[in-house]
């Protein structure tokens, strides 16, 4: 039998109960970033890649920024299928199950955080080499015209920039955070709010 498993499906904070039925001591591990910032990301790869039609949209949805953000929102899409998911999952009664780790806090202090992760897994922690993580899936991105989507950089480390973003654009998906705002939920949480 096998004792641990990873797998990397958005859908699983969609199936909590079942895995709860079948497995009863699985937990899921979330990334969760600011959805402004994942925006602006695939923005920054849509302006980069100017001379393809990304697959991410059709014609009237790749018209502007604005419309390219509803597109990536809509509840079966990019962004808006797994905050959907996710928070039916953070807000559900198998909650105790999940744990959300924040992008910010894991680019910038990997280790720390790791070792957080491992505590809530209970697994033995090894050694990670943060500075060899590279990872590329060419052919899906170039199937999608999306030069770059799913490029991982080699060093891990935060690297800030400007948002592209138009500042009304970056605030509404900015306000999507709920994971840090004050609701009651047993989501277990690696973020800078649940650090202070």
């Amino acid at each position: 039998m096998i004792r641990t498993g990873f797998d990397t499906n958005r859908l699983w904070t969609t199936r909590l109960a079942t895995l709860q039925q079948l497995f009863p001591n699985s937990k899921v591990i979330c990334c969760v970033r600011n959805p402004a910032w994942i925006l602006d990301s695939v923005e920054q790869l849509i302006r980069k890649n100017a001379l393809d039609n990304s697959k991410l949209f059709s014609q009237v949805d790749a018209a502007t920024v604005y419309s390219r953000a509803d597109a990536l929102q809509r509840r079966d899409r990019m962004i808006g299928f797994p905050w959907t998911a996710l928070k039916e999952a953070y807000f559900g009664e198998h909650a105790d199950k999940l744990l959300l780790v924040e992008y910010d806090l894991l680019v910038k202090r990997p280790k720390e955080t790791i070792d957080l992760i491992y505590q809530f897994t209970g697994e033995k922690p090894f050694k990670h080499d943060f500075v060899n993580v590279e990872y590329e899936a060419e052919d899906f991105d170039a199937f999608m015209h999306t030069k770059g989507l799913h490029t991982v950089r080699k060093k891990v480390g935060f690297k800030p920039r400007d948002t592209v973003l138009p500042p009304d654009l970056f605030k509404q998906y900015e306000a999507l955070q709920f994971w840090n705002e004050k609701h009651p939920t047993k989501a277990n949480r690696i973020t800078v709010q649940s650090t202070k």
